[in-house]
């Protein structure tokens, strides 16, 4: 018996990293050594002090369901931490918490796109950047990256991208996969291009803050001019 699928379904496919995995756990099986770079699995197990917490929150009842952007003093912390290591101030209604950065991403996503809007995404981007615009009936506009720029794109790039149709820039820093980390002097001089597009949201996927071997971390939102416009996924 055939099923017929949503639409929805059939515009995105697998990502290349879950069918690495795949592939990974079924020669692994048969006893072959192999060396996974798909999957971004920690190497360590969880720390028992977050297993104990957790252990802790069951056994006080902490198993209703919670507020939909999450419980106050959770986002309060969160922005204890945005002002201790980032010097960005936020206020708890300003966060919203979820099940993890692709949530996060997809909810942004959704919430943004409209069928034929354009979303700019430098390459190379995680896969599951490209697989939400579609889900959102989007249009992807890649901006090719060189190794001879650190696969690191230009003001000029940006700005010859952008059209009357783009609704969303979408990039990380430090960067998966390439490993590029933008400067903050970098972000400045394609925060200039944004400033004369005020209709672009600016996704700055920033979970990799701490995998960076060359300074400290810096934020896209922490220009004023755009602060207002930038959605940070961490």
């Amino acid at each position: 018996m055939s099923t017929n699928l949503s639409t929805l379904l059939l515009r995105f496919s697998e990502p290349e990293t879950l069918k690495m995995a795949k592939l990974g756990r079924e020669l692994r099986a048969k006893g072959i050594d192999v060396i996974d770079l798909s999957l971004g699995e920690p190497d360590f197990d969880t720390p028992q002090h977050v297993k104990e917490a957790a252990i802790k929150a069951i056994n006080d009842n902490w198993s209703h369901y919670t507020p939909v952007a999450g419980f106050p003093d959770l986002k309060e912390a969160v922005c204890t931490k945005l002002k201790r290591d980032n010097q960005l101030d936020y206020k708890p209604e300003n966060i919203i918490t979820s099940t993890g950065a692709k949530q996060s991403l997809a909810n942004a996503i959704l919430a943004l796109v409209d069928e034929g809007d354009e979303v700019i995404i430098p390459t190379p981007y995680w896969v599951t950047y490209s697989e939400l615009v579609k889900i959102a009936r989007g249009h992807v506009v890649e901006i090719r990256s060189t190794v001879e720029n650190n696969f690191k794109i230009t003001p000029q790039q940006l700005e010859a991208a952008i059209t009357s149709n783009t609704r969303v820039f979408m990039f990380s820093s430090p960067c998966n996969p390439s490993g590029a980390v933008y400067t903050k002097e970098e972000l400045a001089a394609l925060v200039k291009i944004f400033e004369k597009h005020p209709k672009i949201t600016i996704l700055s996927d920033e979970i990799y803050e701490y995998i960076n071997f060359i300074g400290q971390h810096e934020s896209i939102a922490q220009f004023s001019s755009i602060k207002e416009r930038v959605a940070v996924i961490n």
